[in-house]
Parts: C-alpha cells; sequence; structure tokens
C-alpha cells in the first residue's frame, strides 16, 4: 500500500514542552477534530470514535558505532469510511 505523508514534524523540545503539546493533542483527539500545524502547514483531521491506538518504545543499536537511541511512539489508526450515497 503506498504511502503518503501528509505533515510531519520534528523539533527538540524539553519534556515539559513536550507534556503541554500532548495535552493539548489530547483534548483534540477528545473532540474528534484535530489540527496539525508547523510554518504555515496545517492539516485538520476527524478521528472517528473508535480508532486503533498504538504505543510502542524501540531501543535502535547503530550497527557501525553501537550508539543507543530509544523511540517512544503513540500512533492512532483508522480506516476512512466513504461517505453513504444520498440517491
Amino acid at each position: 500500500m503506498p504511502e503518503e505523508q501528509l505533515f510531519k514534524t520534528e523539533t527538540t523540545q524539553t519534556r515539559a514542552e513536550i507534556a503541554d503539546a500532548l495535552l493539548a493533542s489530547a483534548a483534540e483527539i477528545e473532540s474528534g477534530t484535530v489540527t496539525l500545524t508547523d510554518a504555515g502547514a496545517e492539516v485538520e483531521t476527524s478521528i472517528p470514535e473508535e480508532p486503533t491506538f498504538e504505543v510502542e518504545l524501540e531501543r535502535l543499536t547503530d550497527s557501525e558505532t553501537g550508539e543507543e537511541r530509544y523511540e517512544l511512539e503513540y500512533e492512532i489508526r483508522w480506516r476512512e469510511v466513504p461517505a453513504e450515497s444520498t440517491e
């Protein structure tokens, strides 16, 4: 299945800033509409009542240097339901 990236941002922030962003996102998710903005780009999407929620913690090790890094990912997935015809 081809992937189309609709929005992406990546910045270094403090834990407090990240927590604030997650709290704001939680309120939007609960309302059912999420707006993502960054440097003039804006994407809005609706989230259904019961999407799939995944939490993943990974430890990645660089094969050349042996350096380890961690990734904590929160992912919400759903399928777009086609609109029903009114005819």
